[in-house]
């Protein structure tokens, strides 16, 4: 018998065949309490030493003071080792040094060795995205929803939905569908249906077979409209 899906706010949704819970897989959403992260629903991280403080251990550079958000959408999935490297740890870079004088006589305001206000772009993970062993995302970096980041990528800028990107600096080495199939699984947007719904369609959302994908847009499409599952944001901003 298939065993229940986990609820999203389960810290712990991975049991091992002997029934103890895998410490190294939490769901981010329960497993986060910070004032700078938004993530998603069933979006997952693991590591193979478990974190004390999984939103530092992801996130390093990101502080409850700084200026810049790490926002991360639904079913994402997180490997062991990968970085979030947020606008925070930025230097300026536009000057003869770019040594931060003022990080050790007290942060004054408007000082000219600290990048200036509005310098701190947030960095924005779309939906049912795969984020491998390693990789880096860079300050100010926007993954759309749909990619794949390879083992160990260095990642910049915008990544197109449904791209697959890989390597040092990060580059788009190919898309995953058709401009016209990842323009109908946008619509779909199946990470906003309930869990059922998303477990009945199971065996066409994980189908190599864009015909099996055309028809389950057509039939999504031609029934009444899906009810996203009901969850309340998670601002811890406010």
């Amino acid at each position: 018998m298939q065993a229940r899906f986990p609820a999203p706010e389960t810290r712990h949704p991975l049991t091992l065949p002997d029934g103890t819970t895998h410490e190294g897989t939490v769901f981010l959403r329960p497993a986060i309490d910070h004032p700078r992260w938004e993530v998603g629903v069933y979006s997952y991280a693991s590591a193979h030493r478990p974190p004390a403080d999984w939103a530092a251990h992801l996130a390093p550079y990101l502080y409850p003071g700084s200026a810049e958000r790490l926002v991360i959408g639904r079913f994402c999935q997180i490997a062991d080792g990968v970085k979030f490297i947020t606008a925070s740890a930025n230097h300026r870079r536009d000057g003869v040094t770019t040594y931060p004088f003022a990080v050790f006589d007290g942060f004054g305001e408007g000082r000219a060795s600290l990048p200036p206000p509005g310098s701190y772009p947030d960095t924005v993970v779309g939906h049912d995205v795969w984020i491998g062993q390693g990789a880096r995302l860079l300050p100010g970096a926007r993954i759309g929803s749909g990619v794949i980041v390879g083992a160990g990528a260095v990642v910049a800028g915008r990544v197109p939905d449904y791209a697959v990107v890989a390597g040092n600096p990060g580059r788009v080495v190919r898309m995953r569908f058709a401009p016209e199939t990842v323009a109908a699984l946008l619509r779909l947007a199946w990470w906003d249906w309930p869990i059922a719904r998303i477990l009945e369609h199971e065996a066409a959302l994980c189908a190599d077979d864009a015909e099996a994908i055309g028809r389950l847009c057509h039939q999504i499409a031609s029934t009444s409209p899906v009810s996203p599952e009901i969850v309340a944001p998670r601002n811890n901003a406010g």
